[in-house]
């Protein structure tokens, strides 16, 4: 599998986009979900949000899941939040435009023991949904145990196992670094497990455009 290399750096933010070498699934787990997802032409933007590091991961969904780009937005700590939260708001609004997904699945902020910490990742959490609605995206949010279930099947699934099981998913010869990408990719995946078959997934469409 060959799709684009590319790395783009501004004085505050960094985004890079890389292929990983490619093997087959293995392990009936993978088998029966790749079977039950079937969402032709779905590209989805997973994002997992914070203000210091923001990863993302952009899926496709095919006759299998295929990861078209995935890495970290970053800010430095010596800036005024104000500062980074507008840098954050610009990098999306790039990553959007270039990408051009369908749909921007957003790992949903639970409670944090660290108020500083709890406030930072729910303003960049604002900005990503902002951007991904001005932009015309549909936005979805997933709790991080919705994620963990879709991917690897329970809600206690550890980092270790996110990353191996979104590895299998998309036939990766190597865990995918850094961790906050593979999470990003993690969302994407647990978006398109939700879809469904294609069958109900066109029925929602119709359904969807008919409402309208």
């Amino acid at each position: 599998m060959t799709f684009r290399t590319c790395t783009a750096t501004s004085t505050s933010a960094t985004r890079s986009w890389r292929s990983w070498p490619a093997r087959p699934s293995v392990g009936p787990s993978a088998a029966r979900w790749q079977v039950s997802n079937r969402v032709a032409h779905v590209f989805v933007l997973g994002i997992d949000p914070g203000l210091s590091r923001c990863g993302y991961g952009a899926v496709r969904q095919g006759r299998r899941p295929t990861a078209e780009a995935a890495g970290v937005l970053t800010t430095p700590a010596e800036m005024d939040r104000a500062s980074r939260l507008a840098e954050l708001q610009s990098d999306i609004r790039s990553l959007i435009t270039e990408l051009e997904p369908d749909v921007v699945a957003v790992e949903r902020v639970l409670f944090q023991r660290n108020a500083t910490t709890a406030m930072s990742v729910g303003q960049a959490v604002g900005v990503v949904l902002a951007e991904s609605a001005a932009a015309g995206c549909d936005v979805v949010e997933y709790s991080p145990n919705e994620v963990k279930e879709a991917v690897a099947g329970w809600g206690g699934a550890d980092k270790q196992e996110i990353a191996e099981m979104v590895r299998v998913l998309l036939g990766l010869g190597e865990l995918l670094h850094p961790a906050d990408a593979a999470d990003a990719v993690a969302v994407a995946l647990c978006h398109l497990a939700r879809m469904g078959p294609p069958a109900a997934a066109s029925r929602r469409a119709v359904a969807a455009g008919s409402a309208r």
